[in-house]
């Protein structure tokens, strides 16, 4: 007796998101609109944009470097108190490190309700910064402020 060869099994067809022949479904926002980027991605346009407000202002200032951080380290400096929205950093010449600006972005979203708000507390707390590492008073750096 001969054996009989069954058929090679028939692969199921492969499932796609076309429902009901209507095409496949894009992203919901396109990429140049505002709403595409991240909170996060927001909030560093803003630093940049204040930051080079006052690079324009000071030349001191296009020297520095500028950096967003979630939230601060836990352990605050003992004449720091509540929470820190921003650190400044001196420079270190033996090492070849400019002065570097930290700004927190969690404490300093969380205390802005609105866009505008935002940009205040941010230029605010970058014009506070560079006032410590220039030794200068922020009314000086920032007339605004005042």
């Amino acid at each position: 007796m001969t054996q009989a060869r069954r058929p090679a099994p028939i692969p199921a067809p492969v499932r796609r998101r076309d429902r009901h022949g209507r095409g496949l479904r894009g992203p919901l926002l396109p990429p140049f609109l505002p709403a595409w980027r991240t909170r996060a991605e927001r909030f560093d346009e803003v630093v940049v944009q204040a930051a080079g407000d006052l690079a324009r202002r000071l030349p001191q200032v296009a020297d520095m470097q500028f950096a967003v951080e979630e939230v601060p380290p836990s352990d605050p400096a003992p004449w720091e108190g509540g929470v820190v929205l921003g650190r400044g950093f001196a420079a270190e010449a033996r090492a070849g490190l400019p002065a570097r600006i930290v700004v927190y972005r969690r404490p300093v979203a969380g205390r802005a309700h609105t866009e505008a708000e935002l940009g205040e507390l941010v230029r605010r707390v970058i014009v506070e910064q560079v006032a410590l590492l220039l030794g200068r008073r922020p009314e000086e750096i920032d007339p605004d402020l005042a």
